[in-house]
């Protein structure tokens, strides 16, 4: 989730994010023109001209729920409405905390540096090395999952570490040259992490477990295994691993899921940041494939390159093809080789989420985290099979391995010159409209004219450009609700949208310079996931609730609390939406949780549940009945902030350096989160 400038707040001013946090993370993104520059006309336009709002969303051809008229389906009969209540939203805050609601209590979980295998040193800041890191909590924790072991009250722990920021890292990194033991120990510290955690049988808190079975670090270092359909391509082939079916660690994980059958999926987002000298690439093909992806000429910005040449596309061009993959971890396998799956496409993947479908085929929704980029899913050809038995494991297993990949590509129903670019609603009292998935690769097969299906694969951006999908306003988590199967997705902001030569408004992105994002809501046709035309619907669209630009599901604005940026999303036992942010929102400064109903008369009352420290971001959130987990990432990364004069010394206190950790909250005394105490 790269971090950008943010949106305005309430009081007309901003609140910036580190200049090392937008460069380390993401490259400066925010600053950057965008890499998509196909021009793809808004399907909405087309759409217009060939048929009418009965015919897309009534009862004719492509038989879709008018997602504008129908009810939202309540998560559970037994709580048909709901609501949400047991607490009351915290008020927007500046401070070096975290805040949660009356009542409630929040501990750190584990933070980085934290002992995760037996024999990891305490962490000492002034003192890291690869040794140490290999074995401790990894740095910026992002997504995170708990996948229940048997017997109850205890799980596996799977944090994703999305980058390090070196500067704030090392006290005295310098940018021209740092040194080897600095670039090792940073390539340590990425990756993902594996941790056990125990519920107290005393007070029933949680507590992260220093464990030698199942505890695990994956770092840079890490061997992966490469499958699906472009596994051994040419394309994916260097001189160490000419084979193309083995790369060593993952990279800028981001967002993920949690599969049925009890893995967890790693999004391999911002690849881009570590390589260099793509201007020494000669083949045009691969130039144009860089660029698309954003890969920097020169030198890189950490220099990686001096100490491993497969950072260098003037040597290894297809290194960077081997980044930028859906990963697949078996946390109960703690001895297993964890996975790249080519057959989902290669991009800046925020995450994946599945869903499993009436006749058993799994669909993988995932999002592109970049202005103009796309909402994409695949179709398994295998069905998955029940039970936990190992035969059942190793089968669903395979799942992702083939299958089709589709992008999306979504129309809108109001006449044009109502989507003005301001968010006002046009004349129907909704953005929506319909829309189809547009297939672009089955195995061997390409759909897309004048590209192989191995191309499509390791270039899927443009793939998705020839097969005219509609750039969004940066699509980051998409998540299918677990019991309704609508698929609701995060699109944090665009303040790209509207400028010259680039696309204008459009229904499913209605504001120009779209600086607080929206959530988007999806039906699939016949509320089957493998469906090939869908209805959708804006359901947030976000940012100060006293403008006309805003909506917050129909609800009456004036009692919501203002929400920007939506990025990562969760849902509860009750069907409500969790909502974590990225880029603070009108009202105050830090980010944080929010969580909304779905259906029912508080559809689209947004309270905030909780907010992180001064300079973080809220990452991952977890939902359990009784606790709620968040990854509070990058404190204290504000600008001018060093290691000398840190921002933040949360969350320690005292002159203590900053820590990205995982923080647990539940209520004092215990009791359900959104019911009553105790």
């Amino acid at each position: 989730m790269p971090s950008r400038r943010l949106p305005l707040l309430a009081t007309g001013h901003h609140y910036p994010h580190s200049p090392d946090t937008c460069g380390f993370k993401c490259g400066n993104a925010c600053a950057r023109d965008a890499p998509n520059k196909s021009g793809n006309t808004y399907f909405g336009d087309l759409l217009r001209t060939a048929l009418s709002r009965r015919a897309l969303l009534g009862t004719g051809a492509l038989a879709l729920t008018p997602l504008a008229q129908a009810p939202a389906a309540a998560a559970d009969p037994g709580a048909r409405q709901p609501a949400v209540r047991g607490f009351e939203p915290v008020p927007p805050d500046s401070g070096d905390r975290v805040t949660v609601p009356a009542g409630f209590t929040h501990e750190v979980l584990i933070g980085w540096g934290d002992p995760v295998l037996p024999g990891a040193p305490p962490f000492d800041f002034d003192r890291q090395t690869e040794a140490a890191q290999a074995r401790q909590f990894g740095v910026n924790n992002d997504y995170c999952a708990l996948v229940p072991l048997r017997g109850g009250g205890r799980w596996l722990m799977v944090s994703n570490h999305e980058y390090a920021t070196e500067p704030l890292m090392f006290p005295d990194w310098d940018p021209a040259a740092p040194t080897e033991a600095q670039v090792r120990t940073a390539w340590a510290a990425y990756g993902m992490s594996v941790v056990l955690v125990e519920r107290s049988p005393d007070d029933g808190r949680l507590r992260a477990a220093v464990d030698g079975r199942w505890n695990r670090r994956i770092t840079l270092s890490t061997p992966f295994e490469v499958r699906g359909p472009a596994a051994g391509a040419p394309l994916l082939r260097t001189s160490a691993d000419p084979d193309g079916r083995r790369v060593l660690g993952t990279m800028a994980n981001c967002s993920g899921g949690t599969t049925p059958w009890g893995t967890v999926l790693s999004g391999e987002e911002n690849v881009h940041m570590p390589f260099a000298h793509a201007d020494r690439v000669g083949d045009p093909l691969l130039r144009e494939g860089l660029r698309r992806y954003g890969f920097p000429e020169g030198p890189s910005l950490r220099r990686w390159e001096t100490y491993d040449a497969r950072f260098d596309l003037g040597r290894e061009p297809h290194e960077a093809h081997r980044f930028g993959w859906i990963v697949e971890v078996d946390p109960l396998e703690p001895d297993s080789v964890p996975v790249k799956h080519t057959a989902l496409g290669r991009f800046k993947h925020e995450g994946a989420n599945v869903s499993v479908a009436p006749d058993g085929r799994v669909v993988a929704y995932m999002g592109d985290d970049e202005r103009f980029e796309y909402v994409y899913k695949f179709v398994s050809d295998g069905r998955m099979r029940t039970g936990r038995d190992t035969a059942a494991r190793a089968h669903n297993k395979r799942l992702l391995e083939s299958g089709t990949l589709y992008v999306a590509r979504f129309g809108g129903d109001s006449p044009p010159e109502e989507i003005d670019g301001s968010g006002r609603l046009p004349s129907d009292g909704a953005f929506d409209g319909s829309g189809s998935w547009l297939p672009l690769a089955q195995g061997d097969r390409s759909f897309v004219p004048g590209m192989s299906a191995q191309e499509v694969y390791v270039f899927t951006r443009i793939a998705a450009d020839r097969a005219g999908a509609t750039p969004m306003d940066r699509p980051e988590d998409v998540q299918p609700h677990p019991v309704t199967g609508r698929v609701y997705a995060a699109l944090t902001n665009n303040d790209h949208r509207g400028r010259t030569g680039r696309p204008g408004p459009d229904e499913a992105n209605p504001r120009v310079q779209n600086r607080d994002g929206h959530v988007l809501e999806l039906c699939e046709r016949g509320d089957d996931p493998t469906a090939e035309r869908f209805g959708w619907r804006l359901f947030l669209v976000c940012g100060d609730p006293g403008s006309p630009g805003t909506y917050y599901g129909g609800f009456d604005k004036s009692r919501v609390s203002a929400i920007s940026s939506p990025d990562n999303l969760a849902f509860d036992a009750h069907g409500n939406l969790w909502i974590a942010t990225d880029a603070g929102g009108p009202g105050g400064r830090n980010d944080g949780l929010y969580v909304v109903p779905l259906s029912g008369p508080e559809r689209g009352r947004v309270r905030r549940f909780l907010t992180v420290p001064t300079g973080a971001e809220c990452c991952g959130p977890v939902i359990g009945p009784d606790f709620v987990l968040v990854s509070v990432q990058h404190p204290g990364e504000l600008p001018d902030a060093t290691p000398q004069r840190p921002a933040s010394h949360w969350p320690d206190g005292g002159t203590a350096q900053p820590r990205a950790a995982v923080v647990a909250v539940r209520r004092e005394g215990g009791g359900p989160i959104l019911g009553p105490p105790r």
